[in-house]
């Protein structure tokens, strides 16, 4: 009698939910959603070496790339990343301590993968965690060089667009330096920028050469995030305050 009462409220429990999912269950489905924000932080369409992409997953808090299959992004199936996350689970039910598992599971990365696709489980290959040396750093833009040569174009003068064009060309600019040059109004912007990772602020250099006035500056902070528009040739001709 005494262990039937003792049941009594379990077997309630499990008549009134269901069947209860395991504490190791949960916790693996936590693992899993670790893993899917892996895919999500990786989606995007711009090509990308396989490289790149197993240094952006490895850079994720709580996230190791045991195996990276494939060369790049656009190239055939694309990049398959096996990353091992971690999970945590409490039933106080069923258990008397915290559970925790690793577990490993497969994303894919490709132009054709889908929007918050849900990974698969896989078998956690052997060996150690992948690492990845870091990026190359990107070349420095030539602020006071590009400062010191633009033309200074007095009042009442005109900009002549060609001689800028050539300024850019005397400096010698590092091959991975885009540069964008653009007439309107009278006044010449000029954009130079090394290509960013998406998600840090981007570096960008932009100028303006008018009658009466040659400008050189770095946007702010805010501005050069992704999406913000703070780094394009049309921000360095007609350039809006920063948000507050």
């Amino acid at each position: 009698m005494r262990r039937l009462l003792l049941l009594a409220p379990l077997l309630l429990f499990t008549a009134g939910c269901g069947v209860v999912q395991s504490s190791e269950d949960e916790a693996t489905d936590a693992a899993r959603e670790a893993a899917r924000k892996v895919g999500e932080r990786l989606y995007s369409q711009r090509p990308r070496t396989a490289e790149e992409v197993g240094r952006s997953a490895s850079g994720i808090d709580g996230v190791e790339v045991l195996r990276v299959t494939g060369t790049s992004t656009h190239d055939g199936d694309g990049i398959d990343l096996v990353v091992r996350t971690y999970g945590s689970a409490y039933n106080e039910w069923l258990d008397p301590d915290e559970v925790a598992v690793r577990r490993c599971f497969a994303v894919r990365v490709s132009p054709e993968s889908e929007w918050r696709e849900v990974p698969r489980d896989v078998d956690c290959p052997d060996g150690r965690p992948l690492t990845f040396a870091p990026p190359p750093e990107p070349p420095r833009l030539p602020y006071e060089e590009l400062d010191a040569k633009l033309p200074r174009v007095p009042e009442g003068g005109r900009v002549d667009e060609a001689e800028v064009r050539r300024t850019l060309a005397d400096l010698d600019l590092d091959p991975a330096i885009r540069t964008e040059v653009k007439a309107d109004g009278g006044r010449v912007g000029v954009l130079l920028t090394v290509q960013g990772n998406h998600f840090d602020p981007q570096d960008c250099l932009l100028a303006r050469v008018g009658p009466g006035a040659t400008e050189v500056w770095v946007p702010p902070r805010i501005q050069r995030m992704p999406g913000e528009g703070g780094c394009t040739v049309g921000f360095a001709l007609d350039p809006q305050p920063a948000p507050h």
